[in-house]
C-alpha cells in the first residue's frame, strides 16, 4: 500500500468501526458508555464509542500487521527514523524501552545525572551500571545545564566497555548538549545513543529550533508527542534508526506495555502525526514569537531573568529551546515554587512547575495571546507585592551525586529505615525528588550529603511536591544497611 502523509490510517479504521453497528461482546464493559450514562455525559458520546478493544481491523499494537503497522510507517517517515512505536504507557516506557534494548545487567551506561527518574528506574530493574557524567551548570541560575564533549570523551576513554550513551534533547529547562558531536564519538566507539526527546518533538519540525535525534543520527528517541506535539496525554513514540533490530525492540516494549492499549492514545499519535507534517512548522513559529515576546516582557519587570539563547557557550549549552519559557526567580527573594503557588492559587494561572530558583511554562501554539499576557501582568504583580531578601535562598538546583553503589543492588538491598534529619552519610536506598521535573535529588546507590539533605529540607519546607519515598510525609528515609 501507498502510504501517504495525508491519511491516518488508524484514526480512520477507528472511526470506521465507529459507524459500523457493531455489537460488542468484548471489553470493556461500558458498552460505548451503555452501562453507565454518567461516563457519556462526563466524556462525551463520541469518546466513549472511541474507546475500544483490539480487534481484527484495528490491529494489535503488541504485534501489528495492518492499520497500526501503517500509521508508525507513517510516523517513521514523519520523524525521519527507520522505525516508530507507538506508546501508550508513557515517554517513561519509551525511556526503558531504550535502555532495557542496549543493555543488560552488569553493563555499562554512560548518561547524565541530571535524566529523568525514569532512566535511574530502567536501572534499578535491569541491573545495567551507570556511568555518571556530571552536567555543566550555570552559577547564576543554579541549574544543571547539558553535558561537555571534553567528559563525554573523557567517559568514553574510561570506559571502553560501555553499552550505550543516554542524552537529554532537551533538559527540562530547554538546554541542549552537542548531540551530533556525541554521536560521533560514541559511533566512532561502537557505542549506541540513546535520546530523551520527552521535551523535544517539535525539534523535528522547525529549522531554527535545535537539531532532532534522530537528523543527529541518534540511534534510538523517546518523543512525547503529548508533551509539545499536541497528542493525548500519555501517549508518545520510540524512534529508532537501523541497526537497531525493530522486532527486538517491539519484544521489549512488550515486556511491560499494557496488552489494553487505549485506541483513544493510540489514534491521537496518528492524528498529531499528520498535523506536524504539514502544521508544524506553523505552529512552532508561532510558539517561539510567543516565548520570545514573553521573555522580554517579563525581564522589563525587573528582579525576574526569563533566561533564552544568550545562555548558548558552544559546550555545555550547545543550542537552546526558545519555545522554553524558563524564570529565574531567586533576585525577587521567591523560590520558583514560590512564585508557582502564587500563580496558581491568586491568580487562576497554572504553569509546568516551579522549583527552588525557577519555574517554566511551557507555551504552544494552542495559547492566546491574552493568556500570555495575563501570565506577564500577575508576574510583575507577584514581584511587586511579594519581593523580597533572597537572603537564604538555596541557590543550585543540582548536586554532584556520592556514587557508593549501583541503583539496582541499593534498592533491592537489605534497609532500614531513619529519620530523615539524621541520614547524611548514609547510602540511599530508594529515590527522593521534586516532581515535576521528576529528576532525582537524590537515588539508590548515592551517599546523603549534608548539601544534599539541605536540597531536600528546603525543597520540602518551600512546597515542592517530593516523591519517590515510602514515607508520604519524607520525615523518614530508607537507607541500606
Amino acid at each position: 500500500m501507498d502510504l501517504q502523509q495525508t491519511s491516518a490510517p488508524l484514526a480512520e479504521a477507528l472511526n470506521a468501526q465507529r459507524i459500523n453497528r457493531l455489537a460488542h461482546f468484548d471489553v470493556p464493559a461500558h458498552k460505548g458508555g451503555r452501562m453507565n450514562p454518567e461516563l457519556p455525559e462526563y466524556f462525551g458520546k463520541l469518546c466513549m464509542e472511541l474507546d475500544v478493544n483490539s480487534m481484527k481491523p484495528l490491529d494489535n499494537l503488541g504485534h501489528p500487521v495492518s492499520v497500526i503497522r501503517d500509521a508508525q510507517r507513517l510516523a517513521a517517515a514523519a520523524f525521519g527514523a527507520d522505525d516508530a512505536f507507538f506508546m501508550v504507557n508513557g515517554t517513561t516506557s519509551a525511556v526503558q524501552t531504550m535502555i532495557w534494548a542496549s543493555t543488560g545487567r552488569g553493563d555499562k551506561i554512560i548518561l547524565p545525572r541530571n535524566v529523568h527518574r525514569s532512566a535511574i528506574n530502567a536501572l534499578v530493574v535491569n541491573g545495567a551500571i551507570p556511568v555518571y557524567i556530571n552536567p555543566g551548570q550555570d552559577k547564576r541560575l543554579g541549574i544543571p545545564l547539558g553535558m561537555s564533549v571534553a567528559d563525554v570523551k573523557k567517559a568514553i576513554a574510561e570506559n571502553p566497555d560501555a553499552k550505550a550513551i543516554l542524552v537529554n534533547n532537551p533538559t527540562y529547562y530547554g538546554i541542549c548538549s552537542n548531540l551530533v558531536e556525541i554521536v560521533r564519538l560514541a559511533h566512532e566507539a561502537g557505542m549506541l545513543v540513546l535520546v530523551d526527546e520527552a521535551h523535544g518533538t517539535h525539534f523535528y519540525f522547525h529549522e531554527e529550533l535545535p537539531v532532532s535525534a534522530m537528523a543527529a543520527g541518534a540511534d534510538m528517541a523517546a518523543a512525547s508527542i503529548h508533551k509539545t506535539g499536541g497528542s493525548l496525554t500519555q501517549s508518545s513514540i520510540l524512534l529508532t534508526r537501523r541497526p537497531v533490530n525493530p522486532d527486538y525492540v517491539r519484544q521489549v516494549i512488550t515486556l511491560t506495555q499494557s496488552t489494553s492499549a487505549s485506541y483513544l492514545l493510540l489514534s491521537s499519535l496518528d492524528i498529531a502525526r499528520r498535523h506536524l507534517v504539514y502544521n508544524g512548522r506553523a505552529a512552532y513559529q508561532k510558539t517561539m514569537e510567543y516565548a520570545d515576546y514573553a521573555r522580554s516582557e517579563i525581564n522589563e519587570i525587573g528582579g525576574y531573568y526569563a533566561f533564552g539563547p544568550e545562555l548558548v557557550n558552544g559546550d555545555t549549552a550547545f543550542a537552546f529551546d526558545r519555545t522554553k519559557l524558563s524564570v529565574h526567580t531567586r533576585e525577587i527573594g521567591l523560590a520558583g515554587i514560590e512564585v508557582y503557588d502564587h500563580l496558581r492559587d491568586d491568580y487562576g494561572i497554572q504553569i509546568e512547575f516551579g522549583d527552588i530558583g525557577n519555574l517554566l511554562a511551557i507555551l504552544s501554539a494552542g495559547d492566546r495571546m491574552m493568556d500570555v499576557e495575563r501570565l506577564i501582568s500577575a508576574l510583575a504583580e507577584i514581584e511587586r507585592l511579594h519581593r523580597r531578601d533572597p537572603i537564604g535562598l538555596f541557590d543550585h538546583e543540582y548536586i554532584d551525586p556520592v556514587i557508593a553503589m549501583a541503583p539496582q543492588e541499593a534498592f533491592y538491598a537489605k534497609k532500614r529505615r531513619v529519620a530523615m534529619r539524621e541520614s547524611i552519610g548514609l547510602i540511599a536506598g530508594e529515590f527522593v525528588m521534586s516532581y515535576p521535573p521528576g529528576i532525582p535529588i537524590v537515588a539508590p546507590g548515592e551517599r546523603i550529603t549534608p548539601d544534599i539533605l539541605e536540597h531536600i529540607l528546603f525543597a520540602k519546607e518551600k512546597g515542592c511536591f517530593m516523591t519517590g519515598t515510602e514515607d508520604m510525609n519524607l520525615d523518614y528515609l530508607q537507607v541500606v544497611e
